[in-house]
């Protein structure tokens, strides 16, 4: 039987934890609160350069801008997005799955895959896999901006064109609410204007139109950037879906702490109540036995 005191400490080192992840659920709502903010003041405009790239590549040639030129080669990237620290319940588990899983099939269709991996938690884990990997890039979520979007984007942009990988593809979660997230597989590169066209919420654009500069020039300008909005949308999902991870994970952390924080006061209470009632057992006795 544990002593009261070892109870006591236990006790208080339930206490202390819950203090902490009280505190660490309230930093990460207080996060989550700007960065949905900010995902949904970019979606729309995400969105709507993504409808006006499918409309425009559907009126050029697709070989007017190396971005959309399809290939027959065999070589695969997969971004995967991860966050830089736990505590936040599966959000990490959960993509590196999924990329695992995706990677797997690729190569059982043949594919020579490389990685390129955001935030220190993928990094760890593909670093003890036996996929290589191309590039990283971690501490990036602290103070997000989108230098970082056109940083990231300007390196697959130049390694796609260079041909370093023939498609790309990128593993993150999607943000939905602060209690869910979804994992989501996108292909970026080579662009597909049916896809991105279905992907998108605008609709055909009809009639003709008179374009200054040239369709072909305007699309080679807005590409690059569609690709940099695209990878800015998604590095604020996934910053959003792991605060709400975060919140969620740290939540259920003090309500288990507190479950665990009345289990073993009960117990302690009635260790305490034998220990005592042992005592008084011990002065009568010890009466009884004087007489």
């Amino acid at each position: 039987m544990p002593s009261l005191q070892s109870l006591r400490r236990k006790i208080s080192a339930f206490k202390n934890t819950q203090k902490i992840t009280k505190a660490m659920k309230m930093v990460a709502a207080a996060k989550l609160k700007r960065s949905q903010d900010r995902i949904l003041a970019a979606r729309p405009y995400a969105h709507k350069m993504r409808g006006v790239l499918s409309n425009l590549s559907q009126r050029v040639n697709r070989s007017s801008h190396p971005l959309l030129q399809k290939r027959e080669g065999k070589k695969v990237e997969v971004l995967v997005v991860t966050s830089d620290r736990g505590l936040c319940g599966g959000f990490n588990g959960n993509i590196a799955r999924k990329s695992s899983e995706f990677v797997r099939q690729c190569e059982a269709r043949g594919l020579e895959v490389t990685l390129s991996i955001i935030g220190r938690k993928g990094r760890d884990y593909f670093r003890r896999r036996a996929w290589p990997i191309r590039q990283e890039w971690t501490g990036i979520f602290d103070k997000l901006t989108f230098e970082h979007a056109i940083d990231i984007g300007g390196d697959l942009t130049d390694n796609f064109i260079k041909g370093t990988f023939d498609e790309l593809y990128v593993v993150y979660n999607e943000f939905k609410s602060a209690i869910q997230q979804r994992v989501i597989v996108e292909k970026l590169f080579p662009i597909d204007a049916q896809e991105e066209f279905s992907a998108s919420s605008e609709g055909p654009l009809s009639g003709s139109y008179l374009y200054e500069p040239e369709e072909a020039e305007l699309l080679a300008a807005l590409i690059p950037k569609h690709f940099q909005i695209q990878t800015y949308r998604i590095l604020l999902e996934s910053a959003a879906a792991e605060h709400g991870a975060r919140m969620a994970a740290m939540d259920g952390a003090t309500r288990n702490a507190g479950q665990l924080i009345k289990k073993v006061t009960l117990y302690y209470n009635k260790t305490r109540q034998a220990a005592i009632t042992k005592e008084l057992m011990d002065i009568v006795g010890g009466a009884e036995a004087l007489k």
